[in-house]
């Protein structure tokens, strides 16, 4: 991803109401250096395309539910598979339009956008495990899983988990699926670099935990760069040090370590 590109994204993060498709795209042209601008826009009118199937005139969370996980869940075929998680792609927007294929956050993304294009009243509910999506008033606690091609929680036991419904943020449900990537990199050493870049673009995000810059100065010493790792340590333990004091010795010990590796 080009330097052009990451100041794309963080000026779209840091916007009055950031483009959630636009970013999830952007965060995706790290993984892919083939999507590029002509790509991106394939995405977006792929998402239009979509939203202009769905019938005109729908009112009501019930009516937008069924009508959008009939379009999307059963004849366009979208939902998630066991095996999604061992992809990268699956974390990957325009990926997932292509395969229609996904882990539950990146299906809720295009459900969400594909019924917000359409005029639906919908958001996105961030679970214990899980991603999924509402219609209508949240109260009303009218949510569907696209993982599960759009089935319904209905009000049972499941549904109730979603408790308190509080529509997921859209730079939330950005670092959700930058977290995602993370792990699946962190299951996968070879993948340092994906971690990486995972872990900067959370970082140009407005709204992080701090601890993340400790965890990206443990990566930068990891594959070798100890200077900057060391660096970054000792700047993050500096930080740490007006409510952690022992905390902070600690880090300031990993970053000697980190430099003495380079004599």
């Amino acid at each position: 991803m080009s330097a052009q590109s990451r100041a794309r994204f963080a000026q779209e993060a840091r916007s009055e109401r950031p483009d959630l498709a636009l970013l999830c795209l952007l965060l995706a042209a790290e993984a892919d250096p083939e999507l590029d601008e002509r790509a991106m826009d394939w995405a977006q009118i792929e998402l239009d395309r979509l939203a202009g199937m769905l019938p005109y005139g729908l009112r009501g969370g019930k009516a937008w539910a069924s009508a959008v996980t009939e379009l999307l869940g059963g004849r366009m075929g979208f939902h998630g598979t066991p095996a999604d998680y061992d992809r990268l792609s699956s974390s990957l927007l325009h990926e997932v339009l292509r395969r229609r294929r996904g882990l539950p956050i990146l299906l809720s993304v295009v459900w969400l956008e594909v019924a917000r294009r359409a005029g639906a009243p919908v958001y996105g509910l961030g679970l214990p495990g899980h991603f999924v999506v509402g219609f209508g008033d949240p109260a009303e606690g009218l949510v569907v899983d696209p993982f599960a091609g759009g089935a319904s929680l209905g009000a049972g036991p499941a549904e109730q988990a979603a408790e308190p419904r509080t529509p997921a943020r859209t730079l939330d449900i950005v670092l959700r699926i930058l977290n995602n990537i993370r792990a699946w990199a962190s299951a996968r050493p070879e993948q340092s670099g994906v971690a990486l870049w995972a872990l900067e673009l959370s970082l140009l995000l407005p709204s992080h935990p701090a601890s993340l810059r400790y965890e990206r100065a443990k990566l930068l010493v990891e594959r070798g760069q100890f200077a900057s790792g060391a660096a970054e340590m000792e700047s993050y333990a500096e930080v740490v040090d007006a409510i952690d004091p022992p905390a902070a010795a600690r880090i300031r010990g990993e970053a000697l370590s980190a430099r003495a590796l380079l004599n």
